[in-house]
């Protein structure tokens, strides 16, 4: 008995070796937007910033772009520490919030930072062609919008489809119900128009994973919204949708989530290099 907990003490302290031979970087509150944007608006230059965790002593890593949650009216940046310490770079993003502003301008700061990380991740040491997008509830509905329908990426000169993965956690995917409340339209009267992630679903969208709680115990229709979502990508001939339901989990399943968003991370990272 000895020694086999000899044995497994080695093996930990091998595994602790390993975790510990990567270095970690927080860089906090830089500015995605250009200092004449920063200048013209107190607003953006207050809220308009990211924070940076990212591995010191390695290159080619990949990115993921973290959207907090908060119905597009609340909510703060954060850097989730189940993403920590699995070789990644993690982008948590701050963006304005409703009624201060339209959620048009929500999808505009949104696009703005991921264009951020396309345009600075290699200062960092990582590689742009690995820049995934995830983030919980409105951070998810951001994801989807930005990765689907490519004008807001496009302001920023910056092709939707360079994303690697598009991996929102109970995202709303008809019009989110921040923008039917500025137009009059009640929260649980369906809509979707341009501003639902449904209306922009097309096959040659970035590899797709939708993560949602239990259809039982989530938000409104959150669940179903995103299966129409999985079934509508895949009636237009997208090849890379799956859409995950956590049993058991309410509205706020980031904890069970996160584990699915780092297998999904590698997962694409090894396809890729097995293609290579």
């Amino acid at each position: 008995m000895k020694k086999l907990i000899l044995l497994f003490s080695f093996i930990f302290f091998g595994i602790s070796l390993t975790a510990q031979n990567t270095e970690y970087e927080t860089k906090t509150n830089i500015q995605y937007y250009n200092a004449a944007t920063n200048k013209s608006d107190k607003y953006i230059n207050e809220r308009c910033v990211l924070d940076i965790y990212y591995p010191k002593n390695k290159t080619g890593f990949a990115t993921i772009v973290w959207f907090h949650g908060g119905g597009l009216t609340g909510g703060n940046k954060e850097i989730p520490e189940a993403l920590k310490n699995k070789g990644f770079a993690i982008i948590g993003v701050n963006y304005r919030l409703s009624p201060k502003v339209k959620v048009a301008k929500c999808i505009e700061d949104a696009a703005a930072a991921v264009a951020w990380a396309f345009n600075n991740i290699t200062n960092y040491g990582g590689d742009k062609s690995s820049i995934f997008i995830s983030g919980h509830s409105a951070g998810g509905y951001l994801d989807m919008m930005i990765g689907l329908d490519k004008k807001w990426l496009q302001k920023e000169n910056i092709d939707a489809n360079q994303i690697a993965g598009i991996i929102p956690f109970s995202g709303q995917c008809i019009t989110h119900f921040e923008m039917r409340r500025e137009n009059g339209i009640p929260e649980k009267q369906p809509t979707i128009d341009a501003f639902a992630p449904l209306y922009h679903v097309r096959a040659d969208t970035p590899p797709l994973l939708l993560i949602t709680g239990d259809r039982e115990l989530e938000m409104l229709g959150r669940y179903e919204e995103n299966a129409y979502m999985a079934r509508m990508m895949k009636l237009n001939g997208h090849k890379e949708t799956k859409l995950y339901e956590l049993d058991g989990y309410g509205h706020g399943m980031t904890e069970p989530g996160f584990p699915l968003l780092v297998n999904e991370v590698n997962r694409i990272l090894k396809e890729r290099k097995n293609n290579h």
